[in-house]
């Protein structure tokens, strides 16, 4: 019988604990997180007004309920609780879904002025994330500039633009929801340093800011007839094609209706500078760019100032190491084969990747199960040799003897029952729990 740990609950951890079970019927799987809660970036990561998405928690949480399947939370591997060299004593294999969590910089002068965050700082606030920093983001702004032009963009924008009527229904943690209601931001800038046809927004997503109550969305004809593909889409993919087609209506449309907010979709325009206005940042230079005709950019020297009091970027992620396993820092990836891990281009036996670990950060949710199946399926190659080793026990058992006190699945329901009650409490439906503590306090209650 093999025993495998899977480090990471989201959903490619998940789809891999899935994919097992489907391919092995006697397969035992140990997933572990290291936060108390399970699913990962669906539910720190998916905008809380989109429920829809979030719903997936219901498939996620069908294979965590499974009986060969145990979910041992607040758990981290690495330079944490439990060393790589020791989980692989405790497993015949280990595959490693930890995801990409670091975001990507911009690399200019004054990118780290109070008031410029990552996207993913201020996702991870909105969030509830138990790491996440309340830092005063909205602090004095009338107008924000998110630079990027993907769904991230996309979601961040559309929680700026949001109104509390339309926040409170969502399972966003009571602070920032009373934060972005109290919000005097009117002017939205989503800037792009290419054109509307490589942005890496869905179209979905993009109507959705189109629909949002006492709010304008505007679009610079000219900014989009700089794009080449613009005139005639019709040779761009589905997605591209729909996007441009979107953007053309609300050009044409020119629409200024004396709603509280706009929302201004900018394109061709590269950051080349924060700048300071009384020790934060006041506002962003760019640089207008045109297409290479290969598909970039490159600078024309002419320069735009746009003022903002908050800046958010949002221009990809990256995996960051994990001690105890390679690490290809090019990449930001974990040397593999086929979800094998590589060790100076070397197979090691019992380990894995799958996910962003393994692939970079490309693709959506869906894409997961198919990177997941083929981790799954390596693995289950191994396994007659891996099967072989004994292992010295309960993996569980080892880790309360060496002081570590997993949350297991009912303390999960537990804080769950504990989110319910708080939304129950605050006249809303459910509230996360913001903070590691109420978290271990949720959680430790379902010992009584």
């Amino acid at each position: 019988m093999l025993r495998v740990a899977v480090v990471g609950s989201g959903p490619s951890g998940v789809y891999t604990a899935q994919s097992l079970l489907q391919q092995d019927p006697e397969v035992l799987v140990d997933v572990l997180d290291r936060l108390p809660c399970p699913y990962g970036l669906v539910r720190y990561g998916v905008a809380p007004d989109h429920e829809k998405i979030k719903s997936l928690q219901n498939n996620l949480r069908t294979v965590l309920e499974e009986p060969r399947v145990r979910f041992l939370g607040g758990v981290r591997v690495g330079a944490g609780d439990v060393p790589v060299a020791r989980l692989r004593e405790l497993y015949h294999a280990v595959v490693y879904c930890v995801g990409a969590a670091a975001d990507r910089h911009l690399g200019i002068p004054g990118e780290d002025l109070p008031g410029s965050w990552s996207a993913t700082q201020f996702v991870a606030w909105y969030s509830a994330h138990p790491d996440a920093v309340a830092d005063g983001y909205l602090s004095g702004a009338r107008s924000a500039v998110v630079i990027g032009v993907g769904n991230v963009a996309v979601d961040v924008t559309r929680m700026l633009a949001r109104g509390p009527a339309e926040l409170s229904p969502t399972d966003m943690p009571q602070a920032a929801l009373t934060v972005l209601a109290a919000s005097r931001i009117t002017e939205i800038h989503m800037v792009g340093r290419r054109g509307p046809s490589q942005a890496r927004f869905t179209t979905k997503e993009l109507r959705e800011l189109g629909a949002l109550p006492d709010t304008d969305v505007l679009v610079d004809p000219a900014e989009l007839a700089a794009d080449p593909e613009y005139a005639d889409p019709s040779a761009l993919p589905a997605p591209q094609r729909r996007n441009v087609e979107v953007l053309r209506e609300w050009a044409e449309r020119r629409a200024v209706t004396g709603a509280r907010r706009r929302i201004r979709a900018r394109f061709f325009l590269r950051p080349v500078e924060l700048l300071a206005d009384g020790g934060r940042v006041g506002a962003v230079r760019f640089e207008r760019t045109v297409p290479d005709g290969r598909g970039g950019v490159v600078g024309t020297g002419r320069f735009e100032e746009i003022a903002a009091q908050l800046v958010l970027r949002s221009v990809g992620y990256r995996g960051v190491p994990l001690e105890g396993l390679p690490f290809d820092a090019e990449h930001g990836t974990v040397p593999n084969a086929a979800g094998r891990v590589l060790r100076d281009g070397v197979v090691t036996p019992g380990e894995y990747v799958s996910g962003w670990i393994k692939r970079g950060p490309t693709g959506v949710i869906g894409t997961n199960r198919p990177c997941a199946k083929e981790t799954a399926t390596s693995l289950l190659e191994d396994a007659p040799a891996l099967a072989r080793r004994e292992l010295p026990g309960d993996p569980l058992a080892a880790l309360r003897a060496a002081g570590v006190e997993p949350v297991e699945w009912a303390g999960w329901q537990s804080i769950e029952r504990a989110e319910a009650a708080l939304g129950t409490s605050l006249g809303r439906h459910v509230v996360k729990l913001p903070d590691w503590d109420s978290l271990l306090t949720a959680a430790r209650g379902s010992a009584g």
